[in-house]
């Protein structure tokens, strides 16, 4: 005899009673560990709009929802157990714990020829960026072209019970100078022997703090930036979103609500630009850090941003990529990651004044003398920070300079310019040789993606997105004789002359059969290498005392101390 379903209805509602465990594929893996009578927050993600008598029979008395976020997305308290029966209620789409999240310019900008696109006069001017981070302080390098009013147009914490907009962690501002440093405005500008300049000096900054002073934070307080950011789009002409931040894949994207947070903004026709992940030397599994890449990067419509050491030089022919750099394909949905890369090690940039990492970090201090002749001491202004949350904001602030050329650019364009016209060739393989053991580096596809940023190149390129086609990054399909990428329908890649495969990727998306992703690797199955035992971290490599993984989160994962290369 077939097994009934039995069904209730009431007050606006459904549940189904009969069928012990039925929604279990809508929990979290994560909150499923979680015994039962241990409190926390939780996000539910609904399959539509519900009214009041809807939300009280799911969730109980009202005071339990914390925070509404936008789509049909609610924060709130609950014990496990109760979250985890949830799911049983067929308006509930899925339930997950809201998680956390964490997060030298003189060769850099060079490096990737954005120096030339400041010489013809492209300087992000009228382009806004949202900084999603640990806030940004006002530095006086972030101010106009006079060194008068700030660039800075708008603040906002979503922090709870943490009203203040300043960093008082220091990540931000060091971002924010990457995506728009004028570099002429603190310290005997005059005098200086070096000068610190973003990719985009002319673009202004929308800070929104979701990291505290710590760098930690949590999905529903990125979400609720996200989709501030999207209201606050045209007011202040948001064209341009950076996430440098991050935590682990525990589901497919469909299902993982920060993920759907930067598409929605996508959608709405924010570039949305997102760290890859410091998780490259994580050897946990003999997989030489593929599918390491962190959420939200994990999404197929941003552009994912792996980390390269320019050596210090400005010269491209001599750089490396960074061995912590995240490598795709992502976990779950195996989509190529990263799309490109950018330089990410140690950078110079912005300090926040005031912030807790600077006294934290002395290692990362940059000298006086460095960028002043005979002057001594340690600078109050500048600081030097690792990671492809470095990388990111380089990408950023390149896709600002397409925009101000080019306003009509949808972010689809913006994605496929910079893939299209990013430097492919690459040395083929090195090791890297460290305290902690040696590395192994394979410039494939899902290690530094469709190549190198090239400024100079998305500039000069004239080539459109179809209209309709979106620039989805492909997944990776494993074969009998191999692994191969596929695309989705409606991207603009597959049977294009313009945006061909080869022409997009190079010959490195023709894979050859020596990596380690080849095998039965867990990259590929269901075991995938996500939470607790995977370094994912604040999405933050601090200089020399580097910070690797969970161990300000969750407090497993070891903390390596060999250089940030």
């Amino acid at each position: 005899m077939k097994r009934q379903h039995v069904l209730a209805v009431a007050m606006g509602w459904i549940w189904a009673a009969a069928m012990p465990g039925l929604g279990a594929d809508k929990v979290a893996k994560d909150l499923t560990k979680l015994k039962d009578d241990v409190p926390g927050d939780v996000l539910v993600q609904l399959t539509g709009p519900a009214d009041t008598a809807a939300l009280r029979g799911i969730f109980g008395a009202p005071g339990q929802i914390k925070k509404v976020l936008q789509g049909n997305t609610y924060l709130v308290r609950l014990p496990a157990g109760q979250a985890k029966q949830l799911a049983k209620n067929v308006l509930v789409k899925y339930v997950s714990p809201d998680r956390k999240v964490g997060g030298t310019l003189d060769y850099a900008t060079p490096a990737v020829y954005a120096d030339y696109a400041q010489y013809y006069g492209y300087t992000g001017s009228g382009v806004t960026v949202a900084v999603i981070d640990s806030g940004v302080y006002e530095h006086l390098d972030l101010r106009d072209s006079n060194c008068n009013g700030s660039r800075v147009v708008y603040k906002q914490s979503f922090l709870d019970g943490d009203a203040t907009t300043d960093d008082k962690y220091g990540h931000g501002t060091h971002v924010a100078g990457i995506v728009a440093g004028s570099g002429k405005c603190a310290e005997n500008y005059s005098t200086r022997t070096r000068r610190f300049i973003g990719v985009a000096p002319g673009a202004k900054i929308v800070s929104l703090r979701v990291l505290d002073g710590t760098g930690k934070g949590s999905d529903s307080a990125v979400i609720a930036a996200i989709d501030r950011a999207v209201e606050l789009r045209t007011q202040y002409n948001i064209r341009v979103m950076n996430l440098s931040l991050g935590r682990g894949v525990y589901e497919n994207c469909a299902l993982d609500p920060l993920c759907q947070a930067v598409e929605r903004a996508w959608k709405a026709g924010i570039v949305v630009v997102a760290s890859a992940g410091n998780g490259g030397r994580n050897n946990t599994y003999q997989n030489q850090g593929y599918g390491t890449i962190s959420s939200p990067g994990n999404n197929p419509y941003v552009i994912t941003v792996g980390a390269m050491r320019d050596m210090g030089t400005v010269s491209r022919a001599d750089d490396l990529l960074a061995s912590y750099s995240s490598k795709g394909p992502t976990a779950y949905d195996h989509y190529v990651k990263p799309d490109l890369v950018a330089p990410g090690n140690r950078m110079v940039s912005y300090q926040a004044s005031g912030s807790s990492f600077p006294s934290a970090n002395p290692g990362n201090l940059v000298s006086r003398g460095y960028y002043l002749n005979g002057a001594s001491g340690t600078s109050a202004y500048y600081l030097q920070m690792s990671g492809t949350s470095m990388a990111a904001p380089m990408v950023a602030g390149a896709a600002a300079l397409l925009l101000q050329k080019d306003a009509s650019l949808t972010p689809d364009a913006v994605k496929a310019r910079l893939m299209k016209t990013a430097t492919k060739d690459f040395a083929s393989s090195f090791y890297y040789q460290t305290a902690a053991g040696v590395y192994y580096i394979q410039n494939d596809i899902f290690a530094i993606g469709a190549g190198y940023l090239n400024v100079y190149a998305a500039l000069n390129s004239y080539d459109g997105a179809t209209a309709g086609k979106y620039a989805l990054s492909p997944r990776a399909v494993r074969s009998s004789s191999g692994v191969s990428i596929a695309h989705d329908w409606n991207s603009i890649w597959p049977g294009s002359v313009l945006w061909g495969d080869s022409v997009v990727w190079g010959s490195r998306v023709f894979l050859s059969g020596t990596s380690v992703l080849w095998g039965d690797s867990v990259v590929w199955g269901d075991s995938t290498n996500t939470g607790n035992s995977v370094l994912w971290g604040d999405s933050v490599l601090w200089g020399d005392s580097v910070l690797w993984g969970d161990s300000v989160i969750w407090g497993d994962a070891a903390t390596v101390r060999d250089g940030d290369q």
